[in-house]
């Protein structure tokens, strides 16, 4: 083989790959088998195959429990955090953040939903020696999280249940939940208050306070939180992190979604 020929042959491989990449952003579903992207693609199974395999060995894409549907992987996301510095959602955050940090001096986070996890996309940090330090493109399951809260309430009871119905409730710390009735319960009350606790359930002595970024249609589209070392906690520094990261949250979802 020449080496335009190889030249050729790895440009072909290089626009398959970007094909199924657009293939799941275009087909507005979340799962597809091989047998779906073959066909949509109109491609031998065999060559898709094999380039799945490698996608989900480097991690771009993942399968279900059973192995037959594939999804996005964590590495998008991962990129897509990346990128996501430059948006005006993290522009707009970044500010707000500072604001927050300024009057509480506790770490403020932002996250979007990734699957059954949330992915950090922005911090601001505080300035005490203590602290708990998120990195971009981290996640961590949707019930041991504020944030995650937030985004399971947006969804039906039975949702919830059929997503972990072949899936525990996997338990980071001793205070993670394992209930399902308890979750449920306590995502009844983030549907009341619109605001959502974390108690020590994802990272042992940190508890965190969130509130939600919404669209004009009041979709969750992301989740903001405030977190804090059990070590600083009182009463009087927990209600002004609950009103501050209710007015950021508010402040953002206005700038991004109403003011436009």
């Amino acid at each position: 083989m020449s080496t335009s020929e190889k030249s050729n042959l790895t440009v072909k491989s290089a626009d398959r790959v970007l094909d199924i990449f657009e293939l799941f952003a275009e087909a507005g579903v979340r799962e597809l088998s091989l047998m779906d992207i073959a066909r949509r693609l109109e491609l031998p199974a065999s060559s898709v195959f094999k380039i799945v395999q490698n996608l989900v060995h480097r991690g771009y894409l993942e399968k279900d429990e059973h192995g037959k549907l594939f999804h996005l992987g964590y590495k998008i996301f991962q990129i897509g955090a990346q990128y996501a510095q430059h948006t005006n959602l993290t522009a707009e955050f970044q500010s707000i953040a500072q604001q927050i940090v300024s009057e509480v001096n506790e770490a403020v986070y932002l996250s979007i939903r990734s699957d059954r996890n949330i992915l950090y996309i922005a911090e601001k940090q505080n300035t005490h020696p203590v602290r708990f330090v998120s990195h971009l493109g981290m996640q961590l399951p949707l019930h041991t999280t504020a944030m995650g809260k937030l985004f399971l309430s947006a969804m039906q009871d039975q949702e919830i249940a059929a997503m972990y119905e072949t899936q525990s409730l996997g338990l980071l710390t001793d205070h993670t939940l394992s209930d399902m009735d308890q979750l449920l319960e306590q995502l009844r009350e983030i549907r009341r208050t619109g605001v959502a606790y974390s108690k020590g359930e994802a990272v042992q002595g940190i508890q965190c306070v969130a509130a939600p970024i919404v669209n004009a249609k009041q979709e969750i589209v992301a989740a903001m939180s405030i977190s804090v070392p059990l070590s600083r906690l009182d009463d009087m520094t927990w209600h002004q992190m609950e009103e501050q990261v209710v007015q950021g949250a508010r402040k953002l979802s206005w700038l991004l979604y109403y003011q436009a």
